[in-house]
């Protein structure tokens, strides 16, 4: 096997029409209207060139599970969300990169990354 890239990530959402709301309008995705129908709510979420599938079902305990989206400039992007009223952590270093984490509306974790230079410790 030579896996190519991550296609999507799909979570448990408790609302989806909130989810979608947060997912689009804050952290600027967007909905891809090709979604079958599986029987369950749910909507799938262009993020960059991967997607975020959200599945209505119980949403599980965070037990540090999360996945990151990665952005040009942590700092801009931080003032942009809290601009907009969302608790999001301030930035911390990890190793020449930085991250923050935020939740989303189910309380689903999501970090948000900005790769570093290589070789270049903040």
């Amino acid at each position: 096997m030579e896996p190519l890239a991550i296609h999507h990530v799909a979570i448990n959402v408790s609302d989806v029409p909130k989810s979608v709301d947060f997912y689009t309008d804050v952290l600027g995705g967007e909905l891809r209207t090709d979604r079958p129908d599986f029987g369950l709510g749910g909507a799938w979420i262009d993020l960059g060139g991967q997607q975020v599938h959200l599945l209505e079902a119980p949403v599980p305990r965070n037990l540090g599970q999360h996945f990151a989206i990665r952005v040009g400039d942590l700092d801009t992007v931080v003032a942009e969300l809290r601009s907009k009223g969302v608790d999001i952590a301030d930035p911390v270093d990890s190793g020449p990169n930085r991250q923050t984490f935020l939740n989303d509306p189910s309380g689903n974790a999501v970090e948000l990354h900005e790769v570093g230079e290589a070789g270049v410790v903040r």
